[in-house]
């Protein structure tokens, strides 16, 4: 289970996802989830290093997605963390004035939508033992870790935000 608490559980109430998908789906098109991701695009856009993290709200000074927003409203991100680690979607809704369903439909895509790894494949040199089947060549693939994965989280987390975003309404915010 992610630390948004999705799961891939194969016992799933196909009636609560669709609720939840509902949710989901209500918060993003609300004012306030507009609001939230129209703020999130300007943070986001203000970054001086296009990296998002995966799985906490801050480490070694980068942050994830909802940590942006956080971060340039001045608030504490490491009670942020602490709230993503104990899964209290109530308190992060909260913090960042969204819906739970919002903030964990974020972390979610955030976490789970780039891969931290990479496949690459390797010329092996050397004698090829032929007793082992899955060694009958000199060619192998190994999974690294991708030094890339942070700004193609960020390019793909910004993408999945512009995607959100509905055009206000004519004379909307020109008060």
């Amino acid at each position: 289970m992610s630390r948004s608490g999705f799961t891939d559980s194969d016992e799933c109430d196909q009636w609560a996802m669709i609720r939840w998908r509902g949710a989901v789906t209500s918060s993003i098109r609300g004012a306030r989830g507009q609001a939230f991701l129209r703020e999130l695009a300007a943070a986001m856009d203000a970054m001086p290093e296009k990296v998002l993290i995966a799985n906490a709200a801050v480490a070694d000074g980068a942050v994830c997605t909802l940590g942006v927003v956080a971060q340039a409203r001045g608030l504490d991100l490491q009670r942020l963390d602490v709230a993503m680690e104990d899964w209290d979607w109530d308190h992060i809704g909260k913090e960042l004035g969204i819906s739970p369903s919002l903030a964990r439909e974020v972390m979610y895509e955030n976490d789970e939508a780039v891969n931290e790894d990479r496949y690459v494949d390797v010329e092996i040199c050397g004698p090829v033992r032929p007793w082992l089947p899955e060694w009958g060549s000199h060619q192998r693939t190994f999974c690294v870790p991708d030094p890339r994965a942070g700004a193609r989280r960020w390019r793909y987390m910004r993408d999945w935000v512009a995607r959100h975003l509905v055009a206000a309404p004519h004379g909307e915010g020109e008060r």
